[in-house]
């Protein structure tokens, strides 16, 4: 999908009502202990991640980042570029603000379109509120690697082409979890990340749908 094209399907739909929780729960966990779909609950802190695409060439790219192995929550994992937002300012401000901390994106760069719903992470307890934006070229772009391990720029084709999951299955905690991801470069997307994606990608006029028709929710 070129990048005029996905900017105008996102700007479309992020003017209508969301699919939130129907569309995050595609790409969730099975079972998702703790997660009361679109409920945010009132002693949880609240993040920003920015979903930033931009082309490169004839191809449209997505921005995530594979965090530092040594963060006290999730190390190691694939996320989006964001963090907690400050009492002082709001959701978008702070989606800016960490992009440019962990990857040094200018936000002058940026054209933000909207925000997707929020989503309730229980192991942290964080209200994730994505950011969607633009940028008309490749940013010039910089880890900070005392919080990203590396930077990872996906093809929207890929990472909207559900012949690319996988679905492997996991023990966390004493239970036992089917858990569907999306490999890009040597990583695996999956959890609160994937989530996210899969309401993103069905706004775009994908299916991120990687179970088996028999399968069913927990």
């Amino acid at each position: 999908m070129r990048i005029e094209d996905a900017e105008s399907r996102l700007t479309r739909a992020l003017g209508r009502k969301l699919p939130g929780p129907a569309a995050q729960k595609l790409l969730a966990p099975r079972p998702r202990r703790g997660w009361q779909p679109g409920a945010t609950p009132a002693d949880c802190r609240h993040g920003a991640g920015l979903l930033l695409l931009y082309p490169q060439g004839d191809e449209t790219r997505l921005l995530l980042t594979k965090r530092n192995i040594h963060l006290p929550q999730h190390a190691g994992q694939v996320s989006l570029p964001g963090g907690t937002v400050e009492p002082n300012e709001t959701i978008e401000q702070g989606a800016l603000r960490e992009a440019q901390e962990e990857v040094g994106l200018e936000p002058d760069a940026v054209r933000l379109l909207g925000q997707l719903s929020p989503l309730h992470i229980p192991v942290s307890r964080f209200v994730l509120h994505p950011v969607v934006g633009i940028a008309d070229t490749r940013p010039d772009l910089k880890a900070d690697v005392r919080e990203v391990e590396r930077l990872l720029e996906g093809r929207l084709s890929h990472i909207g082409d559900p012949r690319n999951y996988s679905i492997e299955s996991r023990e966390f905690r004493g239970g036992f979890y089917r858990v569907p991801f999306i490999p890009l470069d040597g990583e695996k997307v999956w959890g609160a990340t994937a989530m996210v994606l899969a309401e993103f990608l069905v706004i775009l006029g994908y299916s991120p749908d990687p179970w088996d028709p028999d399968d069913h929710d927990d």
